[in-house]
């Protein structure tokens, strides 16, 4: 098991428990206990959790029974990492030779460039200084990088105002891949960030096609900012978890759902 693996593991079982304990995580994982402890500080440096004597808690600001905070991109791209992936890698296989692309800040998405194929030639539009970042670190000649302007959020590495949704109404994208917070019983998108939300619509707006991308622990849920209804969506890109009691409500849609693991 990765690292990133495993604190994903530890955010889950304190969001479930509220306390792990390191020898007992250290058990569980089959590493030693100082790999645990520098999991742990890696996780306590990102102010997700407060390391305790012999183990750690969710840091004050992520301990609610609400859950309506929202954790750093860099957290977010850990949990459901492996999902995640999996949902990115598919996503990649529909972006063809000539593609213009919308890309939103959001953890699921932000690993999409590293699956695109270097025989293509493919333009990213984003507000993701995060997804930059990762196409920095897969880089691929063929393809080009447009930044929207704005102003910078160093809690999610993006960019949000006026400016940005201004810059995002100057481009008409044939596809635009998306995430949410949430898709509610009733087939409605949400998010949890109001600056960056006016800007996903505009894209919505404007885009031929939307992929959302979403693995299965966002169905079923009700988020605290309306993004889109599901009427707005072409392709629905989600992980093998999310089984039929999960995609039910969209049996009355005409959205094409395709399984990361297919």
């Amino acid at each position: 098991m990765y690292s990133v693996e495993r604190k994903a593991e530890i955010i889950n079982m304190l969001e479930s428990t509220g306390v792990v304990d390191i020898n007992n995580l250290a058990a569980k994982f089959g590493v030693s206990k100082e790999t645990v402890r520098r999991d742990l500080r890696d996780l306590e440096a990102n102010s997700i959790i407060q390391r305790t004597h012999g183990g750690a808690v969710l840091a004050k600001q992520h301990n609610n029974t609400q859950k309506s905070h929202e954790y750093p991109i860099a957290v977010r791209g850990i949990q459901q990492f492996n999902e995640k992936n999996e949902i990115c890698r598919k996503a990649a296989s529909f972006i063809q030779d000539g593609d213009i692309i919308f890309v939103d800040n959001s953890s699921t998405t932000m690993y999409l460039s590293k699956y695109v194929s270097k025989d293509i030639q493919v333009t990213f539009i984003t507000n993701s200084i995060k997804f930059l970042l990762e196409c920095v670190q897969n880089p691929n000649p063929n393809v080009f990088l447009i930044c929207l302007g704005g102003i910078f959020n160093n809690h999610n590495l993006s960019v949000y105002g006026n400016t940005t949704i201004k810059n995002a109404a100057e481009y008409y994208p044939n596809k635009a891949f998306l995430s949410c917070a949430s898709i509610s019983s009733q087939t409605m998108l949400a998010d949890t960030s109001i600056y960056e939300i006016d800007t996903k619509r505009t894209m919505i707006e404007r885009a031929q096609e939307i992929y959302i991308l979403a693995d299965h622990t966002k169905f079923n849920k009700n988020g605290p900012i309306f993004l889109s209804s599901m009427d707005s969506v072409n392709y629905l890109i989600t992980d093998e978890q999310a089984g039929s009691s999960l995609l039910k409500n969209f049996a009355h849609t005409n959205i094409n759902i395709i399984s990361a693991n297919s």
